[in-house]
């Protein structure tokens, strides 16, 4: 286990000398709005598999040396959570990511793989999952706890080599382009405050004035939830922002009946809520968010998305990737209903998926 500086310095020292290493966190998420980092494994080879210590060490900066190394490959598994969690720990963004996850999808496999399944499928080799509960942040870890976590990272250099060799040179580009997204955290650190609304249930039956209210409201808790290091619901209730966006309460005594909400929380926020109400209801309505409605398609446009969908089926099994990765259903529909919806935020308009799409596109 390194606890220390001089020890987390050494390791990082070998590992900048090799061209890749695999790694992984433990974290507990419960009470806190940041994931509380628990532990850090790093290998270097299916042998030499390191456990990191973050709560003894105060100073993480060796190992955010090793994580913007662009000479270095740092290979996760669904890297974008343990890469968001590793920039907030270090400071540093992280560079030359290679995501085995991503990168089965464009090798023939489901994109969607928990590791045990890609071990198992890849290299024939059963993990046993029997720490799933463990407390990371408790201390001393056991044995059987410690050979668990090395075995999230005992196998990714191997998987790494052994998905490049499966996936068709004509595609290989199209995984770089994915990879590279990887560098810039606007794609992996999650929505935007300002966007936080949309993930509301419920937020889809309000109209654009209350939908106005709902994002200043949403807004405000995430960062009031981030200055706290507190969850979300710890602060408002998603049921009680949806309510006072709703009925655009301006009235503490009417907020308070809600319910799911305290007295002790009316009290501290109460005035605060009104203000963002009125603000909300101040925006002129072209300044308010779009209605959040489902993608209702006319017949034409029902017929265009299923030769759609045939032609991405038919086109992935050509090039041995997961149809998947083109689109989900939700963005097909954004697809086929171009018109609705800018262009600028339809990712298959861009980049690979724009050339992949583009002999029906020209057909069409």
């Amino acid at each position: 286990m390194i606890d220390n500086v001089e020890d987390l310095q050494a390791l990082v020292e070998r590992a900048r000398k090799t061209n890749a290493v695999a790694l992984d966190t433990e974290f507990v998420w419960e009470r806190t709005y940041y994931p509380r980092l628990g532990l850090i494994q790093l290998a270097l080879s299916n042998e030499e598999c390191f456990l990191i210590d973050p709560c003894a060490l105060d100073d993480l900066s060796p190992l955010g040396e090793l994580l913007a190394d662009p000479a270095v490959v740092k290979i996760f598994h669904d890297a974008p959570q343990d890469i968001a969690i590793l920039r907030n720990a270090t400071g540093v963004d992280p560079k030359n990511i290679f995501d085995t996850r991503l990168a089965a999808g464009f090798a023939g496999l489901s994109s969607t793989l928990s590791l045990g399944a890609l071990i198992e499928l890849l290299l024939d080799i059963k993990l046993e999952k029997t720490e799933t509960r463990t407390d990371w942040l408790n201390r001393p870890l056991h044995t059987r706890q410690k050979e668990y976590a090395m075995d999230d990272v005992r196998y990714l250099r191997a998987i790494r080599v052994l998905l490049l060799a499966r996936i068709m040179p004509e595609t290989v580009k199209w995984l770089e382009e994915e990879l590279q997204k990887l560098n810039d955290p606007k794609n992996y650190i999650g929505v935007s405050d300002l966007s936080r609304y949309r993930k509301i249930r419920g937020a889809s039956k309000l109209n654009r004035p209350s939908l106005a209210i709902l994002q200043e409201l949403a807004s405000w808790r995430e960062e009031e939830a981030r200055k706290r290091n507190r969850p979300r619901g710890h602060i408002v209730r998603d049921s009680v922002l949806l309510c006072i966006a709703r009925q655009q309460l301006r009235d503490k005594s009417a907020i308070q009946e809600c319910g799911d909400i305290s007295s002790r929380c009316v009290n501290a926020y109460g005035d605060i809520l009104i203000q963002l109400v009125n603000k909300g209801l101040s925006r002129p309505e072209k300044d308010c968010p779009s209605l959040l409605q489902n993608i209702k398609l006319n017949k034409k446009e029902k017929t265009a998305l299923t030769k759609l969908h045939d032609f991405i089926i038919l086109k992935s099994d050509i090039h041995g990737i997961d149809p998947a990765l083109v689109g989900n259903k939700s963005e097909l529909k954004e697809l086929v209903k171009l018109s609705s919806f800018p262009a600028a935020q339809i990712k298959q308009k861009s980049g690979w998926r724009r050339h992949f799409l583009a002999e029906l596109t020209e057909k069409d």
